[in-house]
């Protein structure tokens, strides 16, 4: 059963419960990055970020992203993909939180 996000985002309340949920999870476990991978990473990520005092960095399908990048191929069960991010976003030592739809899709990479 697919259940999209799109009618969460039309519910403010149930949208920042969402988050807060997150957040409470996330919040006393050091991260210093969130990853978000494209495209609803882009919605969840920037707000987690913020609320615990992250950095985010936009992981993103390949030619996106301006200036010097670094990818990541993986292989689906349809093919393969990429993602790619800036060169230095993330330092040696940082403690990162990826967020995906891997529930939606399966299409991303297990970390």
């Amino acid at each position: 059963m697919f259940n999209d996000i799109t009618t969460l985002l039309l519910h403010p309340k149930a949208f920042k419960g969402a988050i807060d949920i997150l957040v409470d999870r996330y919040r006393h476990r050091d991260i210093s990055v969130v990853a978000g991978i494209e495209a609803r990473g882009f919605i969840f990520g920037p707000p987690i970020a913020l609320a615990i005092g992250a950095k985010f960095v936009p992981l993103r399908k390949p030619k996106k992203l301006p200036g010097e990048v670094i990818s990541e191929e993986y292989e689906l069960e349809y093919g393969h993909d990429c993602l790619q991010m800036h060169v230095g976003a993330i330092d040696v030592g940082e403690r990162v939180l990826v967020i995906d739809d891997v529930v939606a899709t399966g299409g991303t990479p297990p970390i």
